[in-house]
């Protein structure tokens, strides 16, 4: 079949590259729309329990990942021209597209009691802006007697106060969010030029539009990069502009194919589909390396262009196509996960795995055989010294220094052992931003006035309607938030309990004293004011209202917001002190409590996809096995194959523990790339061997010298060529993405060892020579049968082909 196809691609290469070209221009067309998200929920089942409950509570409550928040710790915002300027700053925010709500103190609501008739009634605390200091003195001075906002607008501390912006969830998800983030950062920019107070930015909404700013930043640099590079490492092996060129062509046809078919999947760039254009680089490389450096080596044997370009698809055609599949293995696991950021990632990369194998497989022929041929010159690295050298160690340590070679082994293992042992599982909400970055600065602000912004809800359930308002029920949810507000992780909580305080102040004419549950002999009168309130904004038909409490008035819920302390604190908390106090205030009780929310599901989703992660790598490994037996049909094969991509991914999780790179998913997701990139590299050594063994008679050492002579040039310039495109991610700004850049050129480091000294040391140890009969499966054995013998390969050649064929004379 392989023979021909490749005749197929060399006689019709000028229309394969225009049906090429067409393809991409139409995938160009397609990649102009594509959209970045940065969606938390993507890293949760959509049938896990938690994200099925609490998407419930957002139907019934709405979004709790919707606030952004401006902060500042400034005596000089309380200079009435600064504070009006602060007034002037949330009534422009008020008018942007996409912006539902604002609160700040400038536009804080009193809540007061309409004696006449009968209600509490919302009026704002500055109807107009103030004319003097003194009058805006005196106005904050009501507003410091507000209980209710303490802790939420002003600190009670530090005396920092922030601007709330509420966003419409409609744009929040959506690529309009970019452009709504830009007009609420343009304005604060101008208050800051007009105050020179700082501001300082969180929330949900704004860590998701910085992120995705950066991925798509990044995902453009690090794919200029990543071609850079690897352009400059081809031409330091090659040695000619045209292997510059024109791999690179084929890597720049896949990225732009790679975003178009993000398009038409229907995907939106993330933080892992984000790396696939700068990954496809790196791995789209090998194929064009592998054909290279084979077309070289086969043109300095025959002379013929055409010749050499056709045994080079014919020979290495199927091994090619299987190191794809291996290597799209590390990534099709993903494909049948349930998790949306997975499974979006899995499909995009391996379906681009094999669309670089297909784009390399025709314009590399197409292109090499239109030039002129390669000069003596551009072939003498195939008889580079230092590789030659190299090799030779190689060749040393596997035939004279095996037991060397397998105590290093075990000793590195263990040692690998030891730095697995303090490998750690933990995830941040704002993660992998550099420690001095704005974001986690900002975060640090929020969280030392503010005790954090991230979102943490409970949803309390009473078993009767109307239970929310029995005065018993009220006063075991006070409790619980009485015990919430001693934790310091933890900001104070909005529910219909510290509602009801307001309005209990509000009942005594706003004496802060009052701020309080009412007891027995008030709660008639205040609950019925609350009632008789309904129209007033207020009441219980308002919009506050309908956030917290469902129309049976049976479930409630309370919303806090909680410092980005990181998966593990979060589980202590929540674990060790937060669920006792709920078993032991609500035991006794008619009320049922349960904690969600988007960080809640955030910290689960993490663990559930480092689960799902193992699960894949335990796939993957078995996928790889499989490959390997369907193509050697050979159980020990297949053990041949497993032990050094084994080997490799310990080294790499050791060394993953002793630079104290925590286990993630972005950090997780590693090992089954890495799994896939090893096996390619084991799949072809075991190739060449085989065809060697049945060359030479079954002399394992002879088969063994060779392989690694002929084999391991092109593995180690695969290597090379990997290891230098994947070390451009240690710069980026992403935590994960820089350890994938670490890990990613620790394990290809050690998968020379693994593949190069440890694989054919197995070799030599337990395959048999001369009388020993290799058992081949169909398709090795016609490939040895067919391509050992050059002479033969020709003749064949010339039977099948016509000059006329071509366009010019190519015949032998």
């Amino acid at each position: 079949m392989w023979e021909n196809l490749a005749l197929f691609i060399i006689r019709f290469r000028s229309t394969l590259v225009a049906l090429l070209a067409v393809i991409t221009v139409f995938m160009a067309w397609k990649a102009k729309d594509v959209e970045m998200t940065y969606d938390f929920a993507q890293v949760v089942s959509p049938k896990d329990p938690e994200m099925v409950y609490f998407q419930q509570f957002k139907k019934q409550f709405g979004e709790d990942g919707n606030v952004l928040v401006l902060g500042m710790q400034d005596s000089a915002v309380y200079k009435l021209q600064n504070f009006n300027q602060l007034r002037q700053l949330a009534d422009d925010l008020g008018k942007v597209q996409g912006v539902s709500g604002v609160l700040s103190i400038s536009k804080l609501p009193q809540l007061m009691r309409d004696t006449a008739t009968n209600k509490f009634v919302a009026k704002p605390i500055f109807t107009t802006a103030p004319r003097t200091q003194a009058e805006l003195d005196s106005l904050m001075r009501i507003v410091n007697s507000q209980e209710f906002y303490k802790g939420q607008l002003i600190s009670t501390t530090t005396g920092a106060t922030l601007v709330a912006v509420t966003m419409d969830p409609q744009f929040l998800n959506s690529s309009r969010r970019q452009a709504v983030m830009g007009n609420i950062l343009g304005h604060a920019q101008q208050f800051e030029k007009k105050t020179g107070i700082n501001l300082h930015y969180a929330g949900l909404p704004y860590v998701r539009s910085t992120m995705t700013s950066k991925v798509a930043g990044e995902m453009k640099l690090f794919t200029f990069l990543a071609m850079l590079v690897t352009g400059i490492t081809l031409l330091v092996f090659f040695r000619t502009w045209s292997a510059i060129v024109f791999p690179l062509l084929v890597v720049g046809v896949t990225v732009i194919w790679c975003v178009g078919s993000i398009v038409l999947l229907g995907f939106k760039i993330n933080l892992l589909t984000g790396l696939i254009p700068s990954i496809i680089v790196v791995i789209g490389i090998p194929n064009c390396t592998y054909l290279l450096s084979r077309y070289h080596y086969d043109f300095r044997k025959s002379g013929n262009q055409m010749l050499a370009m056709t045994r080079v698809m014919r020979k290495i055609g199927l091994v090619t196509l299987m190191n794809n599949t291996t290597t799209a293995v590390g990534f099709i696991v993903f494909a049948f996960t349930d998790i949306a950021i997975l499974f979006q990632f899995g499909l995009v990369a391996t379906v681009n795995i094999f669309a670089a194998f297909v784009i390399s497989f025709i314009l590399i022929p197409a292109a090499f055989t239109f030039l002129p041929p390669p000069t003596p010159k551009q072939l003498e690295h195939l008889d580079a010294a230092p590789l030659t050298k190299l090799l030779e160690f190689f060749d040393h340590l596997v035939l004279h220094r095996r037991a060397t070679v397998y105590i290093l082994g075990l000793v590195m293992v263990a040692i690998a052992g030891f730095g697995i042992s303090r490998i750690e599982a933990v995830s941040y909400m704002v993660d992998d931003l550099p420690k001095k970055s704005s974001v986690n600065s900002d975060l640090s602000f929020f969280e030392k006035h503010f005790h954090g912004v991230m979102p943490l809800e409970f949803e309390v359930v009473t078993k009767k309607p109307k239970g929310l308002l029995n005065l018993k029920n009220l006063q075991k949810i006070d409790q619980f938030e009485r015990f919430l507000r001693t934790q310091p992780e933890l900001s104070p909580p909005i529910s219909l309990v510290t509602f009801i305080k307001a309005a209990t102040q509000a009942f005594y004419n706003g004496d802060p004293q009052f701020y309080r549950l009412p007891d027995n002999s008030e709660k008639n009168f205040i609950l019925s004011t609350l009632v008789n309130s309904k129209g007033a904004g207020v009441g219980t038909d308002s919009k506050f209202f309908r956030s917290f409490i469902d129309e049976k008035q049976q479930k409630a819920r309370i919303s806090l917001k909680i410092a980005d302390i990181g998966s593990n604190n979060l589980d202590t908390l929540m674990n060790s002190k937060i669920r006792p106090a709920m078993a032991r205030i609500f035991n006794d009780s008619n009320i049922t409590i349960r904690p969600t929310g988007t960080t809640i599901i955030f910290t689960q989703g993490n663990e559930y996809l480092i689960h799902t992660l193992k699960e894949s790598l335990f796939w993957a490994f078995g996928l790889v096995g499989l490959v390997v037996f369907i193509l050697f049909r050979s159980f020990k094969t297949v053990f041949y194959a497993l032990v050094p991509n084994f080997v490799t991914l310990v080294l790499t999780a050791g060394v993953m523990g002793f630079f104290n790179i925590p286990l993630k998913p972005s950090t997780a997701l590693i090992f089954v790339i890495a799994l896939g990139i090893d096996g390619d590299n084991s799949i072809h050594l075991l190739a060449k061997f085989k065809q060697e063994m049945a060359a030479n008679g079954q002399r394992v050492r002879d088969a063994i010298t060779t392989t690694l002579s002929e084999a391991g040039t092109s593995m180690i310039y695969t290597s090379i060529v990997l290891l230098v495109g994947f070390s451009i991610f240690a710069f980026s700004e992403f935590g994960g993405t820089k350890a994938l850049g670490l890990l990613m050129t620790a394990s290809l480091l050690i998968t020379n060892f693994s593949n190069l000294i440890l694989l054919p040391s197995l070799l030599v140890t337990f395959e048999k020579s001369k009388s020993y009969a290799v058992t081949n499966p169909a398709w090795l054995k016609q490939y040895n049968e067919r391509y050992s013998n050059d002479e033969d390969d020709d003749q064949d050649f010339n039977k099948m082909h016509k000059a006329s064929d071509y366009e010019g004379d190519y015949s032998i």
